[in-house]
């Protein structure tokens, strides 16, 4: 099917381009939350489950599990792990934290995209509460912890692939998104006026 068929010669040749230009530039946008999304919905690239309650099971053999921080291009956050790894005990809630800080005079939005490796332990890297969940929020110069706790499932000792694993690597990077509708109205809102000192207005 031909595009723009109304459109001869140099003209129809211009439009198209642009078009282009434009589809790409949507694409390069939206990649970082579409692969996230993919990653989620098909457990592909090492993502990983999602748990309500730990392992009832706690084997003797450990894990390490290393953190490992980056930031979507033009994210103006700082952003790293508190620690950079830790070994706990196979079937074990873990928890470790992230340390975001926004440099700016405004608010940011941010939402972290994840992963771990290698991959196959995906499949067995369960969390059960992550800053991930949810989009996040950082006001002019703030800093926070952002928590995650975790366990490792015990079959990961009895998968044909899995056994093998002795180190996890878990990644988030940061992306920046829109501001929430009632943080943008938040940020517009004139500041509250603060009344004179009653001796001040007498002298």
């Amino acid at each position: 099917m031909m595009l723009f068929p109304n459109l001869q010669g140099p003209q129809r040749t211009v439009v198209q381009t642009v078009s282009v230009v434009i589809l790409m530039g949507g694409l390069a946008w939206a990649s970082v939350p579409f692969y996230d999304w993919f990653c989620r919905v098909t457990g592909f690239g090492g993502a990983t489950n999602v748990a309500e309650t730990g392992s009832d099971v706690i084997l003797d053999e450990t894990i390490k599990v290393r953190f490992d921080a980056s930031l979507e291009r033009d994210m103006p956050w700082t952003f790293k792990p508190e620690v950079r790894e830790m070994e706990i005990r196979i079937g074990e809630t873990g928890l470790a934290f992230y340390e975001a800080h926004n440099p700016l005079d405004v608010p940011i939005a941010g939402q972290a995209a994840y992963n771990v490796t290698p991959y196959e332990a995906g499949a067995f890297f369960d969390k059960i509460e992550c800053f991930c969940f949810v989009e996040q929020v950082l006001m002019p110069g703030e800093t926070v912890m952002m928590p995650v706790s975790f366990f490792v499932d015990p079959a990961i000792v009895d998968d044909r692939e899995g056994q093998y694993v002795h180190t996890i690597t878990l990644s988030y990077t940061f992306y920046e998104i829109d501001l929430p509708e009632d943080e943008i109205q938040a940020s517009l809102a004139p500041q509250a006026l603060t009344p004179a000192p009653q001796d001040a207005i007498q002298n």
